[in-house]
């Protein structure tokens, strides 16, 4: 079980700096180049606005960390320094599954919309208008860079958008991979104690 928790521990500690970086990437998409004046006229790529980095893969996630190293904590001192008292794994740590999964759903998402949002491309100034230059070429203006002069306003949106979305989709995997390990691993804890309880050894 100690052994078990250790490793719970650092997969649930590794979600919050990705959480963080989530969070930090999210905010930037707000000021292409440096610039405040687009979001305030709001000319910025449309998935911007779905708070992937912020809330998804920012803030809750930071939450579901907490919520996960406080089960694992309170599973630890319980069961580990005091397991004469009656402990049961499977009742304290019955929710950690769920709370994985949670995991998934709200890394997916930011995996999901980043998708998409590198795959439509930035919205920019160009010779027609304001408009999604490479909306109709899903992806292939990422391999060709001359692609990019179209984009005229705001300054080297084209990579900052690419850079930045690519930060939040490697990050927000990375999160959907240590959530999925973490709710097998959870599972497995429940399996094993529910295994122990209704299976009792042999009296001599």
């Amino acid at each position: 079980m100690c052994s078990q928790q250790r490793c719970g521990d650092w997969l649930s500690f590794s979600l919050i700096p990705p959480a963080v970086c989530c969070m930090a990437a999210n905010i930037l998409l707000y000021f292409p180049n440096g610039d405040s004046t687009y979001a305030s006229a709001n000319s910025l790529t449309e998935y911007v606005w779905f708070f992937e980095g912020i809330c998804f893969s920012g803030v809750m996630m930071l939450i579901i960390a907490a919520l996960l190293l406080t089960v694992e904590q309170y599973t630890c001192f319980a069961c580990c320094c005091y397991p004469n008292k009656g402990c049961n794994p499977r009742c304290s740590r019955a929710g950690s599954p769920i709370i994985a999964l949670l995991g998934v759903t709200f890394s997916g998402y930011c995996l999901i919309i980043s998708s998409l949002a590198l795959s439509q491309g930035p919205f920019c100034s160009t010779i027609t208008g304001w408009t999604y230059p490479f909306k109709d070429t899903p992806g292939s203006y990422l391999t060709n860079s001359s692609l990019w002069l179209q984009c005229l306003k705001p300054y080297y949106v084209v990579e900052w958008n690419i850079i930045l979305f690519s930060i939040l989709i490697a990050l927000s995997a990375f999160q959907v991979i240590v959530c999925f390990i973490k709710a097998i691993i959870e599972l497995r804890i429940l399996l094993c104690a529910t295994h122990s309880v209704i299976v009792q050894p042999e009296s001599i």
